[in-house]
C-alpha cells in the first residue's frame, strides 16, 4: 500500500454475551447494573425493578395519608369547639380550621420526600422498607435542594401541571416510562439524572 492509500480498519468484536453474534440488545446478559456513563458510580449499584418503585410509592401514600389524617384532626378539633357556640360562628370556624389543615398538610406532604431523602442519602420510609434509594448519576450527595428540585418541581408541580393539561396521561407515563427504559428511570429521572437502585 501506498502512503496516500486509506488501510481498512478491522471490524470490532462484539460483546461477549453468549448466544449473540451481534451487539446484543440492552438489558442482555443478566440483571440491568447502572450503567452511568463514565461516572464513578458505574458498577456500583444494581438498578430498582419497577415493582419495588410501586411498593415504595404506596408506602409513602399511607405515611403522608396517615399523617394528614392526624394533622387534619388536631388543626380542626380547636376549630370544631366554636361550632357549638352559634351556628353562624361555628361554621366560620370550621371552615378556616379546614383551610389552616390544607394548608399545613399540603406543606407536609411537600416536604416528607425531601427532608428524608437529605438525611439518609435518597431513601424515604417506602423506599428503606423495599430496600432501594434514589442516586444521583454523578455520585453527588443527595442535598434537600436538590430533593426539592426532583420531588416537589418536577414530580408534583411539573407533573402535576402536565397531568392537568393532558388528563392524567403525563403522570402514567411517568410513572410507567420505567417498564422500557434500559436503565429503569422514570421521566422524572431522566430530566434530573437521577436512578433509583437496590439499597
Amino acid at each position: 500500500m501506498s502512503e496516500g492509500e486509506l488501510r481498512p480498519e478491522r471490524p470490532t468484536a462484539a460483546p461477549e454475551t453468549p448466544g449473540y453474534t451481534t451487539t446484543p440488545p440492552p438489558g442482555a446478559g443478566g440483571p440491568p447494573i447502572a450503567s452511568f456513563g463514565a461516572s464513578e458510580l458505574a458498577g456500583r449499584y444494581v438498578l430498582a425493578g419497577w415493582w419495588s418503585r410501586v411498593g415504595a410509592a404506596l408506602i409513602d401514600s399511607v405515611i403522608v395519608g396517615v399523617g394528614a389524617v392526624v394533622l387534619l384532626i388536631a388543626i380542626t378539633a380547636p376549630f370544631s369547639i366554636g361550632f357549638f357556640a352559634g351556628e353562624d360562628a361555628g361554621w366560620v370556624s370550621i371552615m378556616v380550621g379546614l383551610f389552616l389543615a390544607v394548608i399545613c398538610v399540603s406543606i407536609m406532604a411537600l416536604l416528607y420526600a425531601p427532608a428524608l431523602m437529605a438525611r439518609t442519602n435518597g431513601r424515604t420510609f417506602g423506599r428503606m422498607a423495599v430496600g432501594i434509594r434514589v442516586v444521583r448519576a454523578k455520585g453527588e450527595d443527595m442535598t434537600f435542594g436538590f430533593a426539592m428540585l426532583r420531588e416537589v418541581a418536577v414530580k408534583a408541580l411539573l407533573f402535576g401541571i402536565a397531568s392537568t393539561l393532558t388528563g392524567g396521561l403525563a403522570s402514567l407515563a411517568d410513572v410507567l416510562w420505567p417498564l422500557w427504559d434500559e436503565e429503569n428511570r422514570a421521566l422524572h429521572d431522566l430530566i434530573v439524572d437521577t436512578r433509583v437502585v437496590k439499597d
